[in-house]
């Protein structure tokens, strides 16, 4: 149900996006940049997240990470995940296809400055074997999202 979300809202809004829909999982950052020929750092990463008042999301580079305290300064309070069992319920997404289009219900959409580097990105699409081809400036437009700096390098150890 939930791609049918996405390819609903794309085709409501007459949107030129399409859902790419693959027989490999796309679940994970690695297994997506697999599944599409790119790089880890071109997948857009939508991490759920809930704040004391609301859930919010956050699309970033696919191999950056949440700073706890870059969050914090922004948010004014602790990052908090939603849970595995309570992401669908609030965003009408499973885990692994979580992304910024087709919601059940409408809420805040952030775009990390990580993915500036890019022309475009590919966030998920609704399933766990999706993904959306989309340029970041459209992205940003289509979500109604703004830029925020809340993330950070991984550090390889």
């Amino acid at each position: 149900m939930s791609i049918e979300s996405v390819k609903k809202q794309f085709a409501e809004e007459k949107l030129p996006l399409s859902v790419i829909e693959m027989d490999t999982s796309t679940a994970t950052v690695e297994l997506a940049a697999g599944a599409l020929g790119v790089e880890p750092a071109r997948i857009a990463k939508t991490m759920a997240l809930r704040l004391k008042d609301k859930d919010i999301l956050i699309l970033a580079k696919g191999d950056v990470k949440l700073d706890n305290r870059k969050f914090k300064d922004h948010f004014k309070e602790k990052a908090k995940f939603i849970s595995a069992d309570d992401v669908e319920t609030a965003t009408g997404h499973p885990v692994g296809g979580v992304c910024p289009f087709g919601l059940s219900r409408p809420m805040p959409v952030y775009l990390d400055e990580s993915l500036k580097v890019f022309d475009y990105v590919f966030p998920a699409g609704g399933g766990p074997n999706t993904a959306v081809r989309i340029d970041v400036d459209h992205l940003l437009q289509v979500t109604g999202g703004v830029f925020i700096d809340v993330c950070s390098e991984m550090q390889l150890t």
